[in-house]
């Protein structure tokens, strides 16, 4: 039970996050959408990702694996059916210069947006995890 208010908590403050850090990623109606999306997402997750494992399983043997990661994907557009003050949608990343290091203006579509939160989403929950293990 106590690993289920965790999961919870990490879920609901990375949607805090990726609103934050993604213009395409909008939260409505406060703190108790991200309590709810917390919540809601931690129970796709526990639920519905093994059975979406399982019956993907041919294509994750084909392509090595990497069809695992779209599952995640296709629980995030669940997530944002099921729980209406969330929505993703398409952004402009306005680009990055550093050192003579340059990322252009780069537009994700919408596809690419669930792609890019699903990614950002797995690595703030990890590192929150990996912090509590430290």
């Amino acid at each position: 039970m106590k690993s289920f208010f965790r999961n919870c908590l990490f879920n609901g403050f990375s949607i805090f996050f990726l609103s934050q850090v993604l213009s395409g990623v909008k939260v409505t109606d406060g703190i108790f959408t991200y309590i709810l999306g917390g919540v809601a997402l931690t129970l796709l997750l526990a639920l519905l990702k093994p059975i979406l494992n399982l019956l993907a399983l041919p294509l994750n043997i084909v392509t090595l694996g990497m069809f695992s990661f779209l599952t995640n994907v296709i629980i995030f557009y669940l997530l944002t059916v099921f729980v209406t003050g969330i929505s993703i949608g398409a952004f402009t990343f306005n680009g990055f210069s550093y050192l003579g290091f340059v990322i252009p203006p780069i537009y994700f579509n919408t596809l690419f947006a669930f792609i890019i939160t699903a990614f950002l989403q797995a690595l703030c929950v990890s590192f929150l995890n990996w912090l509590i293990n430290k």
